[in-house]
């Protein structure tokens, strides 16, 4: 059985001032350079005093239930099965491909 997936971006300027710009102009950045195929959320921060609650739950082991996970740059990936329970959370430099990854989305 193949797990239900969805790729949101969450695009935020906490990690370098990476997306400076307005959620408009990362939408059309993204559109244009990379042709990305998954929804993006409004520009959020993933860290700090205004992180996200999103991201205060990915990050949070008193939250999750999984363990503390620091966000430590761009495309760090989050598997959360469909129940809502995080399942494993992948290092910014894993590709998306990688086996180990593919494995759990199987």
């Amino acid at each position: 059985m193949v797990n239900k997936l969805a790729v949101p971006g969450c695009p935020g300027n906490d990690l370098g001032q990476q997306e400076s710009g307005t959620h408009e102009e990362i939408r059309q950045f993204c559109d244009t350079t990379y042709q990305v195929p998954f929804p993006l959320t409004a520009k959020i921060h993933v860290k700090g005093e205004e992180q996200h609650p999103l991201y205060r739950w990915l990050t949070m082991q008193e939250l999750n239930g999984q363990g503390h996970h620091a966000v430590t740059w761009n495309f760090q990936k989050f598997l959360v099965d469909e129940n809502g329970r995080l399942q494993a959370v992948y290092a910014p430099a894993t590709w998306p491909l990688h086996e180990a990854l593919l494995q759990r989305l199987l």
